[in-house]
């Protein structure tokens, strides 16, 4: 129940409201809405029913700028429209809830600025600690530096500096480039995001340690740049398989890469895997719902949600440890993408 007075908007049940109802002062009020500090079994009672008749809702802001503490843990992400980020949110949100907290969730669309401006929201609210997907190291230096407590997720720039919890991205795109070479591929196209953050950089180097040890040289006419634009991807796969030595295999190192390299074998009318071999870093749903189906590594966005909410309670539990770097592994998702090279 909201109070009006005069013509004025409704407006929210305040402590002093429910103070007025239950006939008692405010700090005998607060006391017993808090459970701290004395407030006789009558007393409680009374305060308790005043404010659930107003409907009142303490103010946790307020709660946690007296307590210097919060129930409240920041998350900040890259894009929620892209699958894996809005399951490592799922994950973090299923874990916060189970140890009693809440989550602020903040999606930058890729902007350092929009980054930056939610950081700096998540210091003004007292935030108990962060999780980020982060775009640079500028965030994570700028909450340790105001003593949050951060933990890195699924990419890393301050390695030794706060906790983090990311995929093994080299040793699941070794794995997989492995594949490729036993079947007897020796072309391979890399189609790669960015090289710059730890995901891009790491999966490049499983690619290549892969082809080292299987005798294949790195060619970097085979190593294709398109961030993360499928449209983008589409093209430069077009132009890549029309040329005479075309790749036999690509490996998309994201899942808007695989949808661009897939659209281009349709528009140039090859079959997979027949006339060429597709897999992908990071399952998609519709990875499963094509014939055949993309051969994928899936991460378990979820897991590193869960496992990064655990990382940051165990932090907060004792900012005296060292940081850590929890890996998780990935999974491949076998299905009919690969294929031996067509002989010419």
């Amino acid at each position: 129940m909201s109070s009006t007075v005069g013509d004025q908007p409704p407006r929210r049940a305040t402590l002093r409201d429910v103070a007025q109802l239950a006939g008692v002062s405010q700090s005998t009020t607060s006391r017993a809405l808090s459970g701290e500090g004395y407030a006789g079994a009558d007393v409680r009672e009374r305060v308790l029913a005043a404010a659930e008749t107003l409907g009142y809702v303490p103010h946790a802001m307020a709660r946690s700028l007296r307590k210097q503490d919060s129930q409240t843990i920041g998350v900040l992400v890259s894009d929620l429209q892209n699958p894996f980020y809005a399951d490592l949110a799922a994950g973090i949100a299923d874990a916060a809830r189970r140890a009693g907290y809440t989550m602020m969730l903040t999606d930058d669309q890729g902007s350092a600025e929009a980054e930056m401006h939610a950081a700096q929201a998540f210091v003004a609210t007292r935030v108990a600690g962060v999780i980020l997907t982060a775009l640079s190291g500028d965030v994570v230096e700028y909450l340790l530096r105001q003593h949050v407590a951060v933990v890195e997720a699924d990419r890393q720039f301050a390695a030794g500096r706060c906790d983090a919890v990311v995929i093994d991205n080299a040793g699941a795109a070794r794995r997989m480039t492995e594949h490729l070479l036993e079947l007897g591929h020796r072309r391979i196209a890399l189609f790669v995001d960015e090289t710059a953050w730890t995901t891009g950089n790491a999966r490049s180097e499983g690619f290549r340690e892969a082809l080292t040890h299987g005798g294949v040289a790195w060619d970097d006419a085979f190593v294709v740049q398109a961030g993360w634009d499928a449209a983008l991807a589409r093209t430069a796969a077009i132009d890549v398989l029309a040329r005479r030595d075309h790749p036999t295999a690509i490996f998309a190192v994201n899942n808007l890469l695989a949808e661009g390299v897939w659209r281009a074998a349709s528009d140039l009318g090859l079959r997979i895997p027949e006339d060429l071999s597709l897999v992908s870093f990071d399952d998609s749903r519709w990875m499963s719902m094509v014939t055949p189906g993309i051969t994928a590594v899936a991460q378990d966005a979820v897991a590193v949600g869960r496992a990064a909410v655990g990382r940051l309670l165990e932090r907060l539990g004792d900012r005296g440890l060292p940081p850590q770097t929890e890996v998780v592994d990935a999974q491949v998702m076998a299905r009919g993408s690969m294929a031996a090279p067509r002989r010419s």
